[in-house]
């Protein structure tokens, strides 16, 4: 299997901007969903691992309050210029912004923060037990972890009509994906992870959850944005418009009355502490 995870070079300046009007009403109210499980307070220091355009580290600021400090950090560098412009032209001076990968968090000094947080990113990283263990490393001990998003084994109608269209339907089936692009665990692989990685689990909650689409365009819209360009990239880019207009058009088809599509499926969010 590859392992190398998704490509992070096909992200435009397009679908960034698509990415943050879009996970305002998603990843964004997610999110605040950890950082309540988490139990963010005053004067906390926060790692935000995947922090796209800084929706959450922005919110989780207004939580520390002056006396804390957050620091986001994203591989791909445009939602990072966006989430840098943003607070500069609000004067956030507790809230910083850099490009980082979570596979490598050796610039960032060992026991610095409280709290680590993952939204809707933990998926996107083949190899689990390396970050970990440099989530570990950045988190002072007793600091917490937290990881939200969804959980393996979930497959919506939504899903399925993209997978047949891209991965059985010709011409689109002639081009295999080259890798993997999500690694989802389930309850019983998180809490192994974690334990592995010197953390105590606190707690660990699934369920299910529903996002409406208002179109069946604005269900790929979400998928190539939040894919951050990957859902199309293994296709020829010539072929690229075709496959979007069949997604589209299959879609519809199994649309409510008004247009809508509901995507259903399970979420998980996972709270532990580092061992002292």
């Amino acid at each position: 299997m590859d392992r190398r995870g998704p490509s992070l070079g096909e992200d435009n300046a397009e679908l960034a901007r698509d990415y943050e009007k879009i996970s305002a009403g998603r990843q964004f109210k997610t999110g605040q969903q950890l950082v309540k499980a988490l139990g963010i307070a005053s004067g906390e220091r926060v790692l935000d691992v995947g922090c796209g355009t800084g929706l959450l580290a922005e919110y989780i600021a207004g939580i520390v309050g002056p006396a804390g400090h957050v620091l986001g950090v994203d591989p791909l560098a445009l939602r990072i210029e966006m989430a840098q412009r943003k607070a500069r032209d609000r004067a956030l001076a507790h809230v910083e912004f850099r490009v980082g990968d979570a596979n490598d968090l050796s610039a960032i000094p060992a026991a610095r923060f409280d709290v680590v947080c993952l939204n809707a990113v933990f998926h996107w990283l083949p190899d689990k037990m390396g970050p970990l263990r440099g989530f570990a490393r950045a988190l002072r001990p007793g600091g917490r972890i937290g990881i939200g998003g969804g959980a393996k084994h979930q497959r919506s109608p939504l899903q399925k009509v993209m997978a047949e269209v891209l991965l059985a339907r010709p011409p689109f089936a002639q081009y295999p994906r080259p890798r993997d692009i999500v690694w989802r665990v389930d309850e019983h692989e998180i809490r192994d992870l974690l334990e592995a990685a010197g953390f105590d689990v606190k707690e660990i909650d699934v369920y299910d959850m529903s996002h409406v689409h208002a179109s069946a365009d604005a269900a790929v819209r979400y998928a190539e944005s939040s894919s951050f360009g990957n859902l199309l990239a293994h296709l020829p880019q010539a072929l690229r418009p075709a496959a979007r207009e069949t997604l589209v058009r299959e879609l519809a088809a199994i649309a409510a009355s008004d247009g809508t599509i509901t995507q259903e499926g399970r979420r998980m969010i996972a709270v532990a502490s580092k061992r002292h």
